[in-house]
């Protein structure tokens, strides 16, 4: 995609359903200096805990008449929000993966094609924080022809013929990382998972190209155990030589268990019932997936679908499935007939104090159009939609408490991280955070909330608050007035145990960050 297109704000449109009035919600904002940044286009690609209560920035940036990628710009802000220390590291080529810190240092993971070796490798780059100095450690590295987009992690466009395709995930305490590699020459093709740990040592290699002779996997979400003796992969398989009819799917969902003695594979479909979207999680030594299901083999979702595992066998231990109720339909529909769900991915999990399971996800897809440029030439436009949102509540043994629809829809060109949203639990309420120019909700018949496109650049946040029952209220928290840069919503730093986000805002060459506390876990 034009790295002139990926730079653009975001076009926002903004609806929701509530069940409750406004009210006052137990919110507290903080806002950072602002301050002088020299990169007006540019991309954060993460932002992580310093281990010292600050905040470690990674941005990808870009110069140029013609915008071309030149490096990456790294900040460092303390818990007051004070920037205390910046770098430009001027680094072209390497494919950004993704950044930790352990023990003081700041790793940042590439994907670097070497030409001399013929082979793609795994490149951490590390420095001291308080000054910056890279060394570079290889990781891994595979023989291969070069291909235009190796890391291939989306959700409805995998491309296993293209030569050589690779994912990495992280857990999450980015204590350690899973990497797949999927690489094909001729009839010679051949999977690997491997797994490190944050001090860049090897802790498994398996060889899972005897499983893809039928099937090509797509993972999607990873969980380790404790120990890092095991880790849990769930994405979808791909079946190579099935005929199928033009609206059903061509995958199923399975679950790849790797250990230091081996590997396991489990499959969750029952007849008229199909997985979608699981997230596995390890739960009080307990394995479980939770996601959605379907009754056909299509993109349709019908419901909540819990699995309980043996962590050591796979074999499932219970399984339930909740359909959606005729109150959530109408929640997300309203009187509408020949509805459907579908294109749900998994944004949080999180666990109460009685092990009741709070989650939700997002309505997410991906559109193209050919348009005229400037020059008269066609182009291919790519637009990414982020949509509804759904959430749920679970009780330990997997039956559905409750599950809310927010009604939204958001479409952009470019940065996804002004769009989408955040959310962050606190006790047994969920709080979601969202970004828009809209000033005032209308009301409609139904208690239906319509948050309309307003005109200004600035941006309101609105919190939204889901409690224990499910009961909706809303707030806008920080005024367009107050945060005169947009918050990239979408890419919290989430302090799980004291409750608070904290975001970077930004608007060409003006920067800041915002913190925002939640202090009412029982309200």
């Amino acid at each position: 995609m034009d790295v002139g297109k990926k730079l653009m704000l975001p076009c926002f449109l903004l609806c929701f359903f509530f069940l409750s009035r406004a009210q006052q919600l137990p919110v507290e904002y903080s806002f950072g200096e602002k301050y002088n940044d020299r990169y007006k286009y540019s991309n954060l690609l993460e932002i992580l805990n310093d281990g010292m209560g600050g905040s470690i920035l990674v941005r990808s940036y870009y110069t140029g008449i013609i915008l071309k990628p030149k490096g990456y710009f790294i900040e460092h802000y303390n818990k007051e929000l004070q920037l205390i220390g910046e770098h430009n590291y001027k680094l072209k080529g390497p494919d950004f993966v993704n950044a930790f810190v352990r023990n003081g240092q700041l790793n940042i993971l590439f994907l670097n094609y070497d030409l001399r070796k013929g082979a793609y490798d795994y490149v951490v780059h590390s420095s001291p924080m308080d000054n910056f100095n890279f060394t570079e450690e290889t990781i891994l590295s595979i023989p291969s022809q070069q291909v235009n987009q190796p890391l291939d992690h989306n959700y409805y466009k995998r491309n296993f013929s293209s030569g050589f395709s690779t994912t990495t995930f992280f857990n999450e305490d980015k204590s350690a990382f899973a990497i797949s590699t999927h690489y094909k020459k001729g009839k010679d093709e051949k999977h690997f998972v491997y797994l490190f740990n944050s001090s860049l040592n090897k802790l498994m290699e398996y060889d899972f190209s005897a499983e893809i002779e039928e099937k090509n996997y797509a993972f999607e979400n990873m969980v380790t155990s404790k120990d890092l003796n095991q880790v849990y992969l769930v994405g979808k398989a791909y079946y190579k030589k099935k005929r199928f009819a033009a609206t059903e799917r061509r995958f199923q969902y399975e679950l790849l268990k790797v250990a230091k003695d081996g590997a396991l594979t489990q499959t969750f479909d029952d007849p008229g019932k199909f997985s979608e979207a699981l997230k596995p999680i390890i739960l009080n030594d307990k394995l479980i997936c939770i996601g959605f299901y379907a009754d056909r083999k299509d993109n349709r979702y019908n419901g909540l679908a819990y699995f309980e595992l043996d962590r050591n066998s796979l074999d499932v231990k219970a399984k339930k499935y909740n359909a959606f109720s005729q109150q959530f339909m109408e929640d997300k529909f309203g009187r509408e007939e020949d509805t459907e769900i579908k294109n749900l991915i998994f944004k949080n999990v999180s666990v109460t104090k009685d092990n009741s399971i709070l989650f939700n996800a997002e309505e997410y897809f991906v559109t193209s159009s050919v348009q005229q440029d400037p020059t008269g030439s066609r182009v291919q436009i790519e637009r990414f939609h982020y949509n509804d949102i759904v959430s749920a509540k679970l009780n330990p043994e997997g039956e559905i408490i409750w599950a809310r629809n927010i009604n939204k829809s958001e479409v952009t060109q470019g940065d996804g991280a002004y769009a989408s949203y955040s959310s962050c639990a606190s006790g047994d309420n969920t709080y979601y955070l969202i970004s828009t120019a809209a000033e005032n909700p209308q009301l409609l018949s139904g208690e239906r909330l319509i948050f309309k496109q307003g005109l200004s650049r600035n941006r309101n946040v609105f919190m939204i608050q889901l409690d224990r029952e499910g009961k909706i209220s809303y707030e806008k928290v920080i005024d367009d007035h107050e945060a005169r840069l947009p918050l990239m919503v979408s890419m919290p730093l989430i302090d799980k145990e004291n409750s608070n986000m904290l975001f970077y805002a930004k608007r060409g060459s003006k920067k800041q960050l915002v913190r925002v506390d939640i202090n009412g876990s029982n309200n």
